[in-house]
């Protein structure tokens, strides 16, 4: 229903048109608003100053051009000529359909757009600012997927696959220790959040928080007990982290459970193997731990199911074999659709792991282009219905980072280049925020 151009509308929509031409309609003019009136004391989130102005097209109801158009649909305290007292008035939103009318159509909006249209005014921005958008987008199943990566220290780079555009993060705290420092990241909520250490404070280990609500990093919240070299995976506004290594450099078999709404750790039953350098997904509502290393010489073959329901660890034997070595990256995995995939990156292949045989399926070759050393500096990650490989050639003196794109079904995969950016070749970190 919204395109790539704008098209301009002289009418507003018949009573009797539906409720989801109405939403597109004041979504339409919510977005066209945003081009016209920026209030420059209201700082725009996570997006640059000009929004996205997008095309409606009904083909039950067409309409002629906006160019004739004599009044506006939009109350006073929303009109582009509104003085700064109807601006900042907290409760208007699209008054002539009402406050609840105006909140739907801002979920049908894309995320992309929120950092404009928070600048509208108070009320708006108190939407966006506070996450009840992302809530209530989440309750309807109203989900896109960005992907949050680091080729540079300290620096960190976003792609909207949906409307192709690149957002340069705010950048981190300079702290030399910490660039030094082995990190983990991960996705969850409206949060980014980058794990690693500093040698220099009281506590070892530090957690830095980006949040797209105010398009800024800050101090996170320690895990009851501080690793690092685990693996994770993130559900909805929850994740868990497993295993890693501890401020003595011992490994664990704990496992901590993280709410992004109270920013709050739990402790969770401990697994039955301690392990670091492990990976960690989300499958068939269960938590999965594959591989990792059970101390500096022995790496372990076998997996862990977590029953969030029973609360209980089951063992799969040889779930990770063949996915990592001794020298090399934790295994590279990601799910699709309730389905496990892994990059085997000393073959260059995709594999699929098959359920009921326990075992691994080759389905083709990953993007020839993106290297990497033993798997590091390079990214295999789900993004929505779809996986992302995200890496670069290796060349001296900086480089371009490739993001290649297959959606999983029947055959071999074929990759698209969806996006490429010169910001070195070797990936860091990486992370898929849904939201």
């Amino acid at each position: 229903m919204l395109e790539s151009e704008s098209c301009l509308i002289s009418r507003a929509l018949p009573c009797a048109c539906e409720e989801e031409s109405k939403w597109a309609y004041m979504t339409y003019h919510l977005l066209e608003i945003t081009s016209n009136k920026r209030p420059p004391h209201v700082e725009s989130l996570e997006l640059s100053e000009t929004a996205i102005v997008k095309k409606l097209k009904s083909t039950d109801h067409p309409e002629p051009s906006l160019q004739e158009e004599t009044t506006s649909p939009l109350d006073k305290s929303d009109c582009a000529g509104a003085d700064d007292s109807q601006r900042s008035d907290t409760n208007s939103l699209i008054g002539q359909i009402g406050r609840d009318m105006s909140i739907k159509c801002l979920l049908h909006c894309s995320r992309s757009d929120y950092g404009s249209l928070a600048s509208l005014n108070r009320a708006f921005n108190s939407l966006v600012r506070t996450g009840e958008l992302y809530k209530l987008r989440r309750q309807l199943g109203i989900i896109e997927h960005w992907v949050y990566f680091s080729c540079n220290i300290l620096e960190w780079e976003a792609y909207d696959p949906y409307s192709g555009r690149w957002i340069t993060l705010p950048k981190m705290t300079q702290n030399d220790f910490f660039m030094s420092s082995d990190k983990e990241s991960l996705a969850v909520g409206t949060e980014l959040l980058v794990f690693g250490r500093d040698y220099t404070s009281r506590i070892s280990h530090i957690v830095l928080r980006y949040s797209i609500l105010t398009n800024s990093w800050s101090q996170g919240i320690q895990m009851n007990c501080p690793r690092c070299l685990f693996g994770s995976a993130s559900f909805g506004e929850k994740a868990i982290v497993a295993g890693g290594i501890d401020v003595q450099g011992s490994i664990l078999d704990s496992a901590e459970i993280y709410n992004s709404k109270t920013q709050t750790w739990e402790t969770l039953p401990s697994m039955n193997k301690p392990r670091k350098m492990c990976s960690g997904v989300f499958m068939d509502n269960k938590f999965y731990v594959i591989g990792g290393m059970s101390s500096p010489t022995e790496f372990l073959t076998c997996g862990e199911e977590y029953d969030m329901e029973k609360r209980t660890w089951r063992i799969i034997p040889n779930m990770s074999v063949g996915l990592n070595g001794l020298s090399g990256a934790p295994p590279l995995v990601a799910v699709v659709n309730n389905e496990l995939y892994a990059a085997d990156y000393a073959e260059k292949e995709v594999r699929k792991y098959d359920k009921e045989s326990n075992s691994w399926v080759t389905l083709g070759r990953l993007p020839e282009r993106p290297d990497s050393v033993n798997g590091w500096g390079l990214a295999f990650r789900a993004c929505g219905e779809r996986l992302i490989v995200i890496g670069g050639p290796r060349v001296l003196g900086g480089g371009m980072i490739e993001l290649n794109s297959w959606t999983p079904k029947d055959g071999p995969p074929v990759w698209n280049m969806i996006a490429t950016k010169h910001c070195g070749s070797f990936v860091y970190n990486c992370a898929v925020m849904g939201c």
